[in-house]
């Protein structure tokens, strides 16, 4: 799964990174400890009067369906299963018509059961921006002149080598050269689209990093230097000797 990421570039250096205009007025970046139902970056490719435009938009991170009655039933949608993207009623629509890029620097993860909270970061080796598959949806308020709401979920993955040793989820990160087809507006069927890249993953590096991640308040470029481990917990003893 994707629960928190961190994405160090502003707008503007997102927009040169994907080739695409900056229409990110207002956002605050960068951000080292992204949480649900933050403004977060997504790079969007729509069609205009004369073609189309990519461009660098802001949007919350938590999908609300087109269809729902409000945005407060449920706990923020913020994943989106690749295997049941296409045909879930929540994500199906958006999957067809609305996909997205989701910039990131990398994304936290934390092992399930590891009483020590040690988070890890995964990232390029390389430094550049991971291009996470995303789908968004425009939620109109019912009886209300208002813009509409427009959210976003992470297309995610079953994990796979090392990253499978710390969670059995991950985003699905898109290679450059897979970019215009999951953003090309025209394109209705995302099924090919939605298997992992091997040379992709082979870019990917793992470090744990500090603690601190673990208080979403803390935001500051430090949360991405990787650390040394957290020592393993003590083993409790027998409350009384025999």
């Amino acid at each position: 799964m994707c629960g928190r990421y961190a994405v160090r570039r502003d707008p503007a250096a997102l927009a040169a990174e994907f080739g695409a205009a900056d229409r990110a007025e207002g956002l605050l970046a960068p951000d080292y400890n992204v949480t649900p139902t933050r403004t977060v970056p997504i790079v969007v490719e729509r069609a205009t009067a004369t073609g189309t435009e990519r461009s660098v938009r802001p949007v919350r991170w938590g999908l609300v369906p087109t269809w729902a009655k409000d945005t407060t039933s449920g706990p923020p949608m913020i994943n989106a299963r690749a295997e049941t993207i296409t045909t879930k009623p929540a994500y199906a629509e958006s999957a067809a018509r609305r996909r997205c890029l989701m910039p990131a620097t990398g994304w936290y993860e934390w092992k399930p059961g590891d009483r020590r909270r040690q988070p890890h970061l995964c990232a390029r080796r390389d430094g550049a921006s991971l291009a996470m598959a995303a789908v968004f949806s425009a939620w109109w308020p019912p009886s209300s002149t208002a813009p509409p709401l427009v959210t976003c979920a992470v297309v995610t993955i079953e994990a796979v080598g090392e990253l499978a040793g710390v969670h059995h989820r991950m985003p699905l990160v898109l290679p450059r050269e897979a970019w215009s087809a999951w953003l090309d507006p025209a394109r209705t069927d995302a099924g090919e689209l939605l298997a992992p890249d091997p040379a992709v993953l082979d870019e990917l590096v793992l470090s744990t990093v500090s603690p601190e991640v673990n208080t979403m308040r803390n935001n500051h470029p430090g949360l991405l230097d990787p650390v040394d481990p957290l020592p393993e917990p003590a083993e409790q003893g027998a409350l009384f000797d025999s």
